[in-house]
């Protein structure tokens, strides 16, 4: 499942962190990020985790990732890594590639499985030509390019790609999510049934059918989930 999540961030949140990212020091080649064949086709700046100006940055998109009612209902997050930020510019990119599926927490040291994958887009469209997240499923190519502060979900196996920069500067922060849910299909059965659920409520309260399906819910949550 691919879900846009509109405002994850606000307008002076993604300021504020853009302006945090300015001293040129703090960006490196994002190659030193990437597996052997993926060091083949990246193309592109990240900021040092090293540095001074990372850990602050991260947290406070982590802290939004970890607080959003419509991320944590359709990734079920059991954990999420700490953010990384990049920068594709003067024909930067990224080409065909699926990410690595287990990575080490930059906290803790623990090895977490990457069931789902998140970009938020820093930039507005209009800053820059090109760029665009090209991700490829079953049911072909999908184009992402959305406004600042808005996010886009989407399973970590899929294979995905940046397109060139050809003018301007795309930046972004990505990171990754182990779910309670390994399976993206049953993770998106649970989601709608979770979004049927709320409007339901809306509309009708907790009816006794409400109430029943929202144990359905939860008794498939049981049955699926990995804790």
């Amino acid at each position: 499942m691919m879900l846009h999540i509109p405002e994850l961030l606000s307008k002076q949140q993604v300021l504020e962190l853009r302006q945090q990212m300015q001293p040129a020091s703090a960006w490196i080649n994002g190659a030193q990020s990437a597996g052997a064949q993926a060091q083949q086709t990246k193309n592109n700046l990240q900021i040092d985790t090293h540095s001074e100006v990372y850990q602050s940055i991260s947290q406070s998109v982590l802290n939004a990732l970890q607080h959003n009612l419509l991320l944590r209902s359709a990734a079920l997050p059991q954990h999420i890594l700490s953010p990384m930020f990049n920068c594709y510019q003067n024909q930067g990119n990224y080409g065909n590639h699926v990410d690595s599926a287990v990575q080490a927490s930059s906290k803790t040291g623990q090895m977490i499985r990457t069931d789902v994958s998140i970009t938020v887009f820093l930039s507005e469209p209009d800053e820059y030509e090109g760029g665009e997240l090209i991700v490829e499923d079953t049911y072909g190519s999908h184009e992402v390019k959305l406004d600042a502060g808005d996010a886009i979900l989407y399973p970590s196996t899929s294979l995905h790609r940046v397109e060139p920069v050809t003018q301007g500067s795309r930046i972004a922060a990505f990171t990754w999510i182990q779910s309670m849910v390994k399976d993206d299909w049953q993770r998106t059965m649970l989601f709608n049934l979770d979004m049927t659920i709320l409007k339901l409520r809306q509309q009708l309260g907790d009816t006794e059918e409400v109430v029943a399906l929202t144990s359905h819910y939860h008794n498939l949550l049981r049955q699926w989930g990995i804790f």
